[in-house]
Order: C-alpha cells, then sequence, then structure tokens
C-alpha cells in the first residue's frame, strides 16, 4: 500500500510539472534570446492576408498536419482526443510535451528519383501518391541527416550514379536512410539499392566521409522486388561495424538499420522513466516485456526487477537484444524470438505467471488471443504504452471483460506537428 501511494505521489509530481513552454516563445540557450515557436502565418501575413506558413511544403507533404497551429494548441487537442477516446476507461492525468519541439527525428528517410528536368532530387511522396516531393530540409528532421542526404545527391553525378525509376524499374539509389544516436552522436548511413552490384563502392563511401567524417558506418541493403517496402532482406557493411549505440535511460542500445528504436530520443526517456515508475517495480517481480523491439523498456525495467522476460517477432531486434543486455550487465534479462500472442498463449498453457506486463504493440494493437493469455498470467500490472489512442480504447474494453481496469493514462507527445502521440496507461487487477 504504501509503495502503491508513493508512486502516486510522484505521479501527481510528474503531472506538476512544467513540461512544455508557452506559445509566446522557446529559449535559445545559447544567446537566451527567445524564438517564437507559433508559425509564422500566426503573425506574419502578407498584404493580401494569407498566412505563410513555416514550411513551404507543408499543404503538399501532409506529414506534419499541426505545424501551423501553436504548441502548446497541439498539446491541448492531443489530450483532449486521448481523454475523450478513454473517458469511459479512466483519466488521463497529462500531456507531457517537448521544451523544443523541432528537428527530434533520429531517423531520416528520403527517396531519391529524377525531377521532370532530369535533375536528382531526394525527399518523400506526396500524401497520398507515389510522386516525389523534393525536401531538403526538414523541421523536424535531425539536420546533420539532411546536410549528409544533400551531400550524397551531390555526389551521385560525379560516380555515374543512376538514381532509381519506379515506373521504368531501372536505375541503382533507391532510397537513403540515415539514423544518429542522440547521446552518442553516432550516424548510419544506410543506402538501399536495386542491386547488389555497387561500382566503386569504396571511393564512394570515402568520398562521403571525406565531408561528413562523423559518420561511422555505412550500410548497403539490396532491395531488389517490386514493392512498397523500403528495405531489403540481404545488407552489406561497407565502412564501419554496421550498427550505431546510442544511451537511452542510462542503458547502451545497439541499433542496426532495421531495428525498430524510438525516433524521438528526447521524448522516449521520459516515454519509458513513467512507464517504469508506473509499474511499481520492487525487484521481486517477474516482467514479460511483449513486443520488445531491441529490449529498450525490459533492460531499462531489469535493475528494478526479479526477471524480465522479452518476446519480439523481428530476428534481428532480437539479436541486437541479447547483445544490449550483455552490454549492459543485465543478466536476469531473455529474450525470445516469436509472435507475442503465440509465446504468450504458450506460457499460458504451462501455467506460468507473470507479476507485470509491458505491452508495446503496433498502431493496429494487440490482439484477443494475446489479451486472452495475459489474463491467464494473472499479473497484478499491466503496463500498455500504445501509439494509437484508438486501438489503446478498443484494448482497454477488451482487458476490462477479462477483469482488468484502467486507473490511470498519460500521453506523450512524441511527435511534435503530427498528429500522433503516445500513451502510457496502467491497467490492475479488479478486486474481487
Amino acid at each position: 500500500m504504501e509503495n502503491r501511494e508513493n508512486r502516486d505521489k510522484k505521479m501527481k509530481k510528474m503531472s506538476e510539472k512544467k513540461e512544455w513552454t508557452n506559445g509566446n516563445g522557446r529559449t535559445n540557450r545559447k544567446s537566451g534570446e527567445m524564438l517564437n515557436t507559433r508559425a509564422r502565418g500566426d503573425q506574419n501575413s502578407g498584404k493580401s492576408g494569407k498566412k505563410n506558413s513555416l514550411c513551404p511544403h507543408f499543404k503538399s507533404c501532409g506529414g506534419c498536419q499541426y505545424l501551423d497551429m501553436p504548441y502548446e494548441k497541439q498539446l491541448e487537442h492531443k489530450k483532449k482526443e486521448v481523454a475523450d477516446l478513454l473517458r469511459p476507461f479512466c483519466k488521463v492525468e497529462t500531456i507531457i510535451g517537448m521544451d523544443d519541439p523541432f528537428h527530434y527525428r533520429n531517423k531520416v528517410h528520403a527517396v531519391m528519383a529524377r525531377d521532370r528536368k532530369g535533375r536528382i532530387i531526394s525527399g518523400v511522396y506526396k500524401e497520398g501518391t507515389h510522386t516525389v516531393l523534393p525536401v531538403e530540409t526538414c523541421l523536424i528532421e535531425n539536420k546533420k541527416a539532411d546536410e549528409i542526404i544533400g551531400t550524397i545527391r551531390e555526389l551521385l553525378p560525379s560516380f555515374k550514379m543512376k538514381v532509381f525509376d519506379e515506373d521504368t524499374g531501372y536505375g541503382f539509389l533507391r532510397h537513403v536512410l540515415v539514423r544518429i544516436a542522440h547521446a552518442t552522436g553516432e550516424i548510419m548511413v544506410v543506402l538501399i539499392t536495386a542491386s547488389p552490384v555497387f561500382p566503386s563502392k569504396n571511393n564512394f563511401v570515402k568520398a562521403l566521409r571525406k565531408v561528413h567524417p562523423e559518420i561511422t558506418t555505412v550500410v548497403q541493403n539490396v532491395n531488389d522486388r517490386n514493392t512498397s517496402m523500403v528495405l531489403g532482406e540481404k545488407e552489406h557493411v561497407l565502412y564501419g561495424p554496421g550498427f550505431i549505440v546510442d544511451v537511452l535511460c542510462g542503458k547502451k542500445f545497439r541499433i542496426s538499420s532495421k531495428s525498430f528504436y524510438q525516433i524521438n530520443p528526447v521524448q522516449t526517456e521520459k516515454l519509458y522513466n513513467l512507464a517504469i515508475e508506473v509499474a511499481g517495480l520492487t525487484g521481486k517481480e517477474l516482467v514479460v516485456d511483449a513486443y520488445c523491439g531491441i529490449g529498450t523498456i525490459g533492460i531499462v525495467a531489469a535493475s528494478a526487477a526479479k526477471e524480465v522476460i522479452g518476446v519480439e517477432l523481428n530476428k534481428d531486434a532480437v539479436r541486437d537484444a541479447v547483445t544490449n543486455a550483455k552490454v549492459n550487465g543485465e543478466k536476469n534479462i531473455h529474450f525470445y524470438n516469436n509472435d507475442a500472442g503465440k509465446f504468450m498463449v504458450q506460457m499460458a498453457s504451462q501455467n506460468a505467471h507473470a507479476d507485470v506486463v509491458f505491452m508495446d504493440p503496433p498502431r493496429s494493437g494487440s490482439t484477443e488471443e494475446f489479451m486472452d493469455a495475459v489474463a491467464i498470467l494473472n499479473p497484478d500490472r499491466i503496463v500498455y504504452v500504445s501509439c494509437n489512442p484508438e486501438t489503446l480504447a478498443r484494448d482497454l474494453a477488451y482487458f476490462k471483460k477479462k477483469g482488468y481496469r484502467a486507473e490511470k493514462a498519460w500521453a506523450v507527445d512524441q511527435f511534435p506537428m503530427t498528429g500522433h502521440c503516445e500513451t502510457v496507461c496502467l491497467l490492475s487487477r479488479k478486486a474481487q
């Protein structure tokens, strides 16, 4: 009882923290100068009275639905949306925002193409199409990643490297993916090509690193299929170890090209610390980390639990998770390469028990099979981390039928300027 009271006090204190600045501006830490976070159109209208967006691609791209909305209004809107969906189940305590909600994406993907004049461009698909919109800088992407993509674009002609044409099926370079470790500064560049044959690959990497010596690894990913999927199955390391290492919540994590890793490191620390806090771990619990990815939540929780079991379907992510546990010296965590639902059913069939279950499913949410198995495992608490409040509400309704009630929820603005939001929800067994 005392542990629960302490946890509630900490949660109340976290809720009262000022996690975001008001709409009048954000502070430039170097100069102390106040920088306005409102969209330019909110103050600077032309003579015609039309608003000017922060981004010239705002209407065509579709990625930043809330870009022209003051940040405090974004937070209010997102909290209300989550609260409305979860109202039948529990109260949303607060929404945790960012101090500086720009250039937070540590993973940047660019499509390579040619424009109508034959010039090489890189960018994103226009909303709802496969037409490439040339984008050189983005307000939510890491600036260094954008610079590296620009350099690659400039190097291609001198190496006579052709970009891939989706219509004809000819060309070499399809996409460029850049991943940056926020804490360590390590940088991975992934060149997605249509063929494994890469002429002058060593010279190309050398030329790229001459401009950007901070790049720590370069990987060639081969995608020779006619598919909308970005990454292919085969890879070749062209430079460095083939992965980068980041630090999150005091733990080191190895990230490969295919690993799932949250794209906003600042908010992810808040998200995971919150999830661990509400779990109320005392060091005596058997914890299951479902949909564990590269083991982030489970490894962070391991030092506060007796034993942790992580389950993930992606074999590359599981490989990284095992390595991450070893690097962090966590000997009480074990990972399994399996579908989360099937694995939980197997555990339940063996009359296993879990004290706490962390679940972080994809946007589609969990499955009834998975939730049935969780109920059989009979954990005291379930910590549900969701990137889609609609499927979260659906799953909370199902858990209610299985004897679990949602106690509290917290929204975390993991994706500023967009319409997306993460939610942490604590569930516990109903009193019999």
